[in-house]
């Protein structure tokens, strides 16, 4: 309920050293699970201005086991935890084997709606924020 759920694969590529994913692949593999979600997820709802501008304004990654590439999909869960005029705190849930297993990582970032043409922060539209009180922990979704 409110949880937005998306699998992503891990390429062969993203191990490092030490046979798991390093942390700036494990970041990526966050940020297409988040594509997923705020730009093909919310056009999907008709809300298009989220894929025009959003950044990254704080990153936070717990790291609970590795994440070892296997040739599957890793699931990520997200959910919107706090909603503000102008951001939003994502929260991550990412388990290696799909729902039930064990989680992997969590994360958190805080989201920024951007306005690229003028280089400044702005403020969320009405259905931008509609979109994401729908994915709310303990919502609904969309």
């Amino acid at each position: 309920m409110g949880v937005f759920v998306t699998g992503v694969r891990p390429r062969w590529s993203d191990m490092d050293a030490f046979g798991h994913v390093n942390h700036a692949n494990t970041v990526t593999l966050l940020e297409e699970a988040r594509i997923e979600l705020l730009f093909t997820e919310a056009a999907r709802h008709g809300v298009k201005e989220m894929a025009e501008g959003m950044v990254v304004a704080k990153l936070f990654v717990d790291y609970l086991a590795p994440i070892v590439f296997t040739g599957e999909e890793i699931l990520v869960e997200m959910s919107v935890r706090e909603l503000k005029s102008a951001s939003f705190t994502l929260d991550y849930v990412v388990r290696s084997k799909g729902t039930g297993s064990p989680v992997v990582t969590r994360a958190e970032t805080l989201m920024v709606p951007y306005n690229v043409t003028t280089a400044r922060p702005r403020r969320l539209t009405e259905a931008e924020r509609d979109f994401l009180a729908g994915w709310r922990a303990g919502g609904n979704g969309a």
